[in-house]
């Protein structure tokens, strides 16, 4: 086993840590790898991460963040899921700390089922195993490239996650809980915009999804349905067949109308009851929110995630 980390223009006292830790571990026939830079500004956390990697040497690559903890075990369960999942990322269940805070999102990443692992990475929850769990081989790293080093504001996990799914990488999780998993307002995560992870998401949707169907429904006609609607390319906006909501007023209004169009007659996209609607379905409600109630309209309807609908919530 080796230990690769990455300082980026730290100034914490990190390095006289680290180069204790270094005695400490290759005593026991750990080796320990320090790299750095002194330079007066971060070059940020794509930077450090894709650094890490270089000066590290394992055919398999464990990822942690600074304000995380990995479990006893991680390395070993996730080294025995990568040898049978191959050109996949492998993550795990994690326990958050605090314990209330993302109560929702902690539950989200810890109880997906194997299939959403793929299916639910459109949600506004990112990658649906995420990134301080990652585990995966050196040269499925390399083949999909490295992380993005736009720097502060860039979501770099999400943009290699896409570049994974792109590429054909499949998601495994172990279901143990294996990374203590802090959340605090200094993470690095708080400082990307909601609508720049917005606009990748729905790219990511149009080039994975919507160019393989030739019309569809957008469950919600609320804001979040129109926010998606006009936020799609004008080819995908003219596959929108109908909203469909359970909203009576919305639904007894008819139809929306996209003001913002530049065409001469603006398009008006019909509203309907849930019941009454054609999938397949882009769903823009937010899960777990309803006290089950959304959860049940969707389950009657006897459809298949990922075939007659997707969540993009």
């Amino acid at each position: 086993m080796e230990l690769s980390v990455f300082n980026d223009a730290s100034k914490d006292n990190s390095i006289s840590i680290l180069e204790k830790w270094k005695i400490k571990l290759e005593d026991v026939g750990i080796q320990v790898v320090i790299g750095g830079h002194d330079s007066p500004q971060p070059q940020g956390v794509g930077f450090a991460k894709n650094q890490a990697v270089v000066q590290s040497s394992g055919i398999y690559l464990c990822f942690l963040d600074s304000d995380d903890v990995m479990m006893p075990q991680r390395i070993r369960l996730q080294y025995e899921a990568a040898i049978q999942h191959p050109n996949s990322i492998i993550g795990c269940q994690v326990q958050r700390e605090p314990l209330e805070s993302t109560e929702r999102y902690t539950r989200w990443i810890n109880n997906l089922t194997q299939g959403q692992l793929l299916t639910q990475v459109f949600t506004s929850h990112g990658p649906t195993v995420i990134m301080p769990t990652w585990f995966c081989s050196r040269e499925w790293f390399c083949h999909v490239g490295k992380f993005d080093e736009g720097g502060k504001g860039i979501p770099e996990d999400l943009l290699f996650f896409y570049k994974h799914v792109q590429k054909g990488g499949g998601v495994f999780r172990v279901d143990q809980c294996l990374l203590l998993y802090r959340y605090h307002p200094q993470a690095a995560t708080h400082s990307v915009l909601e609508g720049t992870i917005w606009n990748h998401r729905v790219r990511f949707l149009e080039d994975q999804v919507l160019k393989h169907w030739t019309s569809f429904t957008i469950w919600n006609a609320g804001k979040q349905g129109k926010k998606l609607y006009r936020s799609l390319s004008p080819a995908n906006r003219k596959k929108v067949a109908a909203f469909c909501d359970v909203d009576r007023n919305k639904i007894v209004k008819g139809f929306y109308t996209y003001e913002e169009s530049e065409e001469r007659s603006k398009p008006k996209i019909p509203i309907q009851h849930f019941r009454d609607a054609t999938p397949p379905f882009i769903i823009c409600v937010k899960m777990d929110l309803t006290g089950g109630v959304f959860e049940k309209n969707l389950n009657e309807l006897n459809l298949k995630e990922g075939l007659d609908y997707y969540h993009f919530n």
